[in-house]
């Protein structure tokens, strides 16, 4: 039987079987029932408690019986369903300050480096540069839709036409691909049985000159000729640059694909940021947000004492764009990446850009740093995924005694366990800010320098 939780302003009240509970969220009770990142302090809120986690409360937010005082209506129709945009209804510069905040409870830094600083994207809306949609049903059975997960369930897909955060292309894209699909009546890929057709819509735009890459993901369950939906897609009003179908027989969420096919133009696209052109092709990884990227990377290696003349790693270097940025100023850079598919654009794209002072190997960064163990960095950059980079990995990394490690971060626990591995190994944590790339959800960077001491 589910427990039901009933409190008052910081302190648990009682804990209840089958009767609603009612919470007013404060700074305080927040914690102590983690209500997810659409629970918004000054919310009166109905809550399911469904059980304990590291200390707290898991609830489920059933309805909100009163707004905050700072609420601002959505923009988007699906807002309270969908599992994206969380923070839509309380203004962008709460956003920020909730940001800056959760960041600094999660370092929990002892001294004056807490970050007090966090620069704003560019722009709240339309910023989003790749959407990867979902085929599925919004209920068991019921008609085909195409978007994104629904609210805290697994399988219920929601047709997200009128997504805020991207360019109006993309909505256009999503709603011909479900007319067009939903009247031949193509079975979708059922996450349970393995069995279906229809699994991903995948669509890409440039931010520097508008134009779309998409990409419809299936499985070799049956043969499609895919003419018809090329010509459908084409004299949409989107401005569309190529389109690609991928085969894919992964069970696994993530899109490993087995077999690319071009149906029309080019399977790729040319983005720009600070001057230097980028290829993106259909899985290179590159950051969603471009203008944010902009102010990224300025504002990162504006920490960075001097980058004339040095020698440079760039661990975890995805497509090679800072890489490349830095390449601009220092002696020589050795970008190392784990996608073999982004090692060869950034070697593509370094050539585009007419730099020859870029090195990048393909391979996890635990194993394949020992290729460059002979050489010394001055300056070692560190951009992992969301788990960060792990103490093993750390252990070699701080033993090249680089003067300087650039730490950017997109999960705050992540850098949190990180930089006490970074102390012990007689680093000092330096400079830090944050950086709102993804407006309207909980993500946020985090980036710290460490000097050696």
């Amino acid at each position: 039987m589910r427990k039901k939780y009933e409190i008052i302003p910081g302190t648990v009240k009682k804990i209840v079987q089958n009767n609603k509970s009612i919470i007013e969220l404060t700074e305080e009770n927040k914690r102590e029932v983690t209500c997810g990142p659409d629970a918004y302090v000054g919310q009166k809120v109905e809550v399911l408690v469904k059980r304990k986690r590291k200390g707290n409360w898991l609830g489920e937010i059933r309805s909100v019986l009163e707004n905050a005082p700072n609420y601002v209506p959505a923009k988007c129709k699906s807002a309270q369903i969908c599992g994206g945009c969380t923070l839509q209804n309380i203004s962008y510069e709460d956003q920020l300050k909730r940001k800056l905040g959760i960041v600094a409870l999660t370092l929990n830094i002892e001294n004056d480096l807490e970050p007090k600083k966090i620069i704003p994207s560019p722009t709240c809306f339309h910023y989003r540069n790749k959407m990867e949609y979902t085929f599925g049903d919004e209920k068991k059975d019921g008609p085909l839709t195409l978007g994104l997960h629904r609210k805290n369930r697994t399988y219920d897909i929601i047709t997200a036409d009128d997504c805020q955060i991207v360019h109006e292309d993309f909505n256009i894209v999503l709603r011909e691909t479900l007319k067009f699909f939903a009247e031949k009546e193509l079975p979708y890929y059922n996450k349970k049985t393995h069995k279906g057709f229809l699994k991903f819509l995948i669509v890409r735009r440039s931010e520097a000159f508008g134009n779309l890459l998409v990409n419809i993901v299936t499985t070799s369950q049956e043969q499609y000729d895919f003419s018809e939906y090329t010509k459908i897609l084409l004299e949409s009003e989107a401005n569309i640059t190529g389109i690609l179908n991928t085969i894919s027989d992964s069970i696994s969420d993530a899109v490993k694909p087995d077999k690319t096919t071009l149906l029309h133009g080019e399977d790729f696209i040319y983005e720009e940021i600070l001057g230097l052109k980028f290829k993106i092709s259909p899985f290179s990884f590159f950051q969603t947000n471009p203008k944010g990227a902009e102010l990224l990377y300025k504002n990162a290696l504006d920490l960075l004492s001097d980058l004339e003349d040095k020698i440079v790693f760039d661990l975890y270097s995805g497509t090679g764009s800072i890489t490349q940025i830095m390449a601009l100023k220092a002696k020589q850079v050795y970008g190392i990446e784990l996608v073999d598919e982004a090692v060869i654009a950034a070697r593509e794209n370094a050539a585009l850009n007419g730099l020859d002072n870029c090195e990048f190997i393909s391979g996890d960064v635990l194993s394949e740093i020992n290729q460059i163990s002979h050489i010394n960095p001055d300056i070692i950059v560190l951009d992992p995924p969301r788990n960060g980079v792990g103490e093993k990995a750390l252990s070699k990394i701080v033993n090249f005694g680089a003067k300087e490690i650039l730490y950017i971060s997109c999960k705050a626990s992540s850098l949190a366990r990180d930089i006490d591995v970074l102390k012990d190994s007689g680093y000092k944590l330096e400079k830090i800010f944050c950086l709102d790339m993804f407006p309207q959800t909980v993500h946020v960077e985090t980036v710290a320098l460490f000097v050696k001491i």
